[in-house]
């Protein structure tokens, strides 16, 4: 009962705001308050302030939030070990069968009969001579304009 009365001024208090705004010319702004002073009311008459604050003085209410976040701990825990241990059962059981497989296929360690391919020969690049005096002439331009 308290809670409406409560949601009840502040949105006649906000649309009177709203008023005032508009009386100055600013119609944008009047019109954005009076859709915030509407928030108030409209809550009220939909009863969501009534299960607010049922919920919030409910134990039950209390304790069943508590069973959720256990239940949110619980499922995030899972997610955290699913991968960190290599993903789904599908995964693992094909991880596993893999492994008792044999590490090589047997046909891995005879040699190539093909003549393979080779790299294409590339001109090699030759290194510039470096000239030691311009590597510091742009440090010396520097130091020169700032008088040192």
């Amino acid at each position: 009962m308290i809670a409406e009365t409560i949601c009840s001024a502040v949105s006649a208090a906000g649309l009177g705001i709203a008023v005032i705004a508009a009386y100055r010319k600013r119609f944008l702004a009047a019109t954005r308050i009076a859709a915030y002073a509407l928030v108030p009311i409209g809550l009220v008459m939909t009863g969501i302030v009534k299960w607010a604050a049922g919920t919030a003085f409910s134990p039950v209410a209390w304790a069943g939030f508590g069973v959720l976040a256990v239940a949110w701990v619980l499922f995030m825990t899972t997610r955290a070990v699913e991968r960190r241990g290599g993903g789904t059962r599908k995964e693992r059981r094909a991880a596993a069968k893999a492994a008792r497989g044999g590490a090589v296929e047997p046909a891995a360690s005879a040699p190539s009969l093909g003549a393979g391919a080779r790299p294409a020969d590339r001109p090699r690049a030759t290194p510039e001579p470096t000239r030691s005096g311009d590597d510091f002439s742009d440090i010396e331009a520097i130091l020169k304009k700032h008088g040192i």
